[in-house]
């Protein structure tokens, strides 16, 4: 007897489709199913197709985005629908991360506006800051013991701002120098530190990595360089190409830069200071090129050794 194949679902057409349903929930559902069969990348901040899709709904309808709940039996208007039936097409369609359909992405709760002038705002980085190691809550652990002690940061690969301002969140006192090498992120940077209304702590610097800062020293280094390798370069998903290539094309080994920016972090810091950066997956890469240098490798709740400390003496031995 031969085996009839199974139905299958013609492709979905959520701008004509979305005019059928009522409610959020009724959107939320139809989204879900969407994404998972067109079986998107999630690396944007969310942790898969219902994260992302709540996140898509809520922030398209200008409405709080840490529970859905409230919302979900509310009726769209004709209007909403038509807008988030074009979002999810295009999140579909052309695979664009959903933080750019919306203009804003979320770090720890605080909001930047986010398009395709710089990477979506995603660091480990912004976790840490607000850590034990960092806030002052620490006692061995700590880092930084006294976060009101620092007086000065330097944010190299700054991108879009974000971290340059949870910098300047995380250290009351201190002045943040943010440094990228393009105009453009630098835009995007401009616009979210004047919506956080902090133009006169975080000053915004065009160059290549230390160049804009020759002579300044600082009480603390973060940085979130470019540290995708080439061969991870080739195989990136859809959604990924949608940012500056510059932003995540780290050379061969994905370190071009890292290398840099370990040589010559020493002669940034002040006596006492340290360097905080992310790297990604490829520690091992780190460790096998640095084997004499103590690495310290710093876990938050979604990565596992991705970012790295080192202090200024540390440092200056690479620079010797």
């Amino acid at each position: 007897m031969k085996t009839q194949p199974l139905p299958q679902l013609p492709p979905a057409n959520p701008r004509k489709e979305i005019l059928e349903l009522s409610t959020l929930r009724d959107v939320l559902r139809y989204a879900i199913s969407v994404f998972e069969r067109a079986e998107l990348s999630f690396g944007h901040g969310a942790g898969g197709a219902l994260d992302e899709a709540a996140f898509l709904i809520l922030e398209s309808l200008s409405l709080p985005i840490d529970d859905f709940n409230p919302f979900a039996d509310a009726r769209l208007t004709e209007r909403e629908k038509h807008l988030l039936g074009e979002r999810i097409a295009l999140r579909v369609e052309q695979r664009v991360p959903t933080a750019y359909l919306t203009g804003k992405a979320y770090l720890h709760g605080v909001p930047f506006r986010s398009d395709a002038r710089a990477l979506v705002p995603r660091s480990f980085i912004a976790e840490l800051l607000q850590s034990p190691f960092f806030n002052g809550e620490g006692d061995q652990m700590a880092l930084v013991a006294d976060p009101e002690a620092v007086e000065s940061v330097l944010d190299l690969c700054t991108g879009g701002g974000s971290l340059a301002i949870m910098a300047a969140y995380a250290f009351p006192n201190a002045r943040v120098d943010a440094v990228d090498l393009s105009p453009e992120a630098l835009s995007l940077a401009a616009e979210n530190v004047a919506d956080h209304g902090l133009g006169d702590r975080v000053t915004l610097l065009e160059g290549n990595l230390y160049a804009p800062v020759a002579g300044r020293t600082y009480d603390l280094i973060i940085t979130n360089p470019p540290y995708v390798g080439r061969e991870v370069m080739d195989a990136l998903p859809p959604e990924y190409r949608h940012e500056p290539a510059m932003a995540l094309d780290g050379g061969e080994d994905g370190f071009d830069l890292v290398h840099h920016i370990l040589s010559g972090a020493a002669a940034h810091l002040n006596p006492g200071a340290g360097m905080l950066c992310e790297i990604g997956e490829d520690r091992d890469v780190l460790d096998a090129a640095y084997p004499e240098t103590p690495f310290l490798w710093l876990d938050t709740a979604n990565s596992d050794g991705e970012v790295f400390w080192l202090s200024r003496n540390d440092l200056a031995a690479l620079a010797r």
